[in-house]
C-alpha cells in the first residue's frame, strides 16, 4: 500500500495514546443544541456554530470506523487552508480554540457544490474521468478531445458544480443550476471565480510541498448583508484529492496511477468481509489498518502543512475540548 510521505511517522507510544483518546462522540453541555454529522458533531446557537471533528470514519453511508487523530488532522488542516485563503475570500471561522474545535459564523449556506478538477481522473458516477468514458466532452466550459489518458493534466481547472440536495447530489451545467433556481446567476459567477482563485492558491501550495492538487470541493454560504463566505471545510484529505508530484510524470507515461493518499484500502477490507450495505452490524476493522490510515493522515498534514502534528496527550481529549468550549458557552 503506497503511502503520501516516507517519514513522520507516529511513535507507538503516540499511536497507542491515540487509540486510547479516540474521539467517537461528544456531549457538551451549554454550548447549544447539538446536530449529529456523519463525521463532526455541531452545536448550533444563535449566531455561531460549534464544528467539533470526531474520529468517526464515514463509508458506504455509515460509520465504519474510528480513526485516531483524524478529527484534528481534518480540522487543523482547514484551519491551516482558511488562513492561507482569507485574502481571496472570508470565511466563517471566528476561532480555533482546540484542534478538534472551529467557532463559526452561521450563515445561509447555497445549495451548490463548487467542485473544482485540474486532471481527469475519478472513479465515481460524477467523477470527470467516468463521464468522459460515457461520451461526455464539455466540462465547464472545456471541450475536451476522444483519447485522452486517464489521470491527465487538463488545459485549465474547470468549475464543474453539483446541486446539493437530499436525495443525491446532481452534477448540472451553470445554465441549469440558475434555471432550476440552485442559485441566482450573479452570485454563481462570483462562486465560480471565486473557487477557481481558491484553488490556484491550493496548487501553488500544495506544489510547494511536492503535492499536487488534483481537485476538490467548496462549499460557500451568504451572510445577512449577503456577503459571500467560504464555509464547511477547505483542502482537506477527505475534500480533496492529492498526488505525489514526483513521480506523477514517471507513473502517467508508464500507465500506472499516480502515488496518491489512499484510503480506499479500509473501505476494501470491509466489501470483502461483509456486506456493508446491509448488515446491520459491521466486524471491527482490524488494528493495523486503523493505524496506518492514522498514520497517513497525518503524514499528509505534515507534508501539505510543514507544520509537525502536536496534540497536548496530557489530559483526555474530552476533557481538554470541554476547557477550551469554556469562553464559548451560552
Amino acid at each position: 500500500m503506497t503511502a503520501c510521505g516516507d517519514s513522520n511517522t507516529l511513535r507507538k507510544s503516540d499511536s497507542q495514546a491515540a487509540k486510547m483518546d479516540m474521539i467517537r462522540e461528544t456531549h457538551f453541555d451549554n454550548i447549544g443544541s447539538l446536530k449529529v454529522g456523519k463525521v463532526r458533531d455541531i452545536y448550533v446557537q444563535p449566531e455561531r456554530l460549534i464544528l467539533v471533528a470526531t474520529d468517526r470514519h464515514s463509508s458506504f453511508d455509515r460509520i465504519i470506523a474510528h480513526i485516531p487523530d483524524k478529527g484534528a488532522v481534518l480540522n487543523l488542516s482547514s484551519a491551516f487552508w482558511f488562513r492561507q485563503t482569507a485574502d481571496i475570500v472570508p470565511n466563517h471561522v471566528i476561532a480555533v480554540p482546540d484542534p478538534n474545535i472551529t467557532v463559526a459564523r452561521r450563515v445561509t449556506p447555497l445549495a451548490v457544490e463548487a467542485v473544482v478538477r485540474g486532471y481527469l481522473t475519478g472513479t465515481t458516477s460524477t467523477a470527470i474521468w467516468t463521464r468522459y468514458q460515457n461520451g461526455e466532452r464539455d466540462f465547464g466550459g472545456l471541450t475536451l478531445p476522444g483519447g485522452l489518458q486517464k489521470n491527465s493534466k487538463l488545459s485549465h481547472p474547470i468549475f464543474d458544480p453539483t446541486t446539493k440536495e437530499d436525495a443525491h447530489d446532481r452534477t448540472l451545467s451553470i445554465e441549469a443550476l440558475v434555471a432550476e433556481g440552485f442559485i441566482a446567476a450573479d452570485l454563481l459567477t462570483k462562486v465560480r471565480d471565486t473557487a477557481l482563485a481558491l484553488f490556484a492558491r491550493g496548487q501553488q501550495i500544495a506544489a510547494q510541498h511536492g503535492l499536487i492538487l488534483v481537485d476538490t470541493k467548496y462549499e460557500f454560504g451568504v451572510d445577512k448583508d449577503g456577503t459571500l463566505l467560504l464555509i464547511d471545510e477547505i483542502h482537506t484529505p477527505d475534500s480533496s484529492r492529492y498526488w505525489q508530484a514526483a513521480s506523477y510524470a514517471a507513473r502517467l507515461a508508464a500507465g500506472e496511477e499516480p502515488d496518491y493518499f489512499d484510503k480506499e484500502f479500509l473501505r476494501l477490507w470491509f466489501r470483502d468481509h461483509c456486506d456493508p450495505y446491509k448488515d446491520a452490524v459491521l466486524p471491527e476493522a482490524p488494528a493495523e489498518l486503523v493505524t496506518e490510515l492514522s498514520r497517513r493522515y497525518i503524514a499528509l498534514y505534515q507534508q501539505l502543512t510543514g507544520e509537525a502534528f502536536v496534540l497536548d496527550r496530557s489530559v483526555p481529549p474530552l476533557e481538554r475540548m470541554a476547557q477550551a468550549l469554556k469562553p464559548f458557552e451560552h
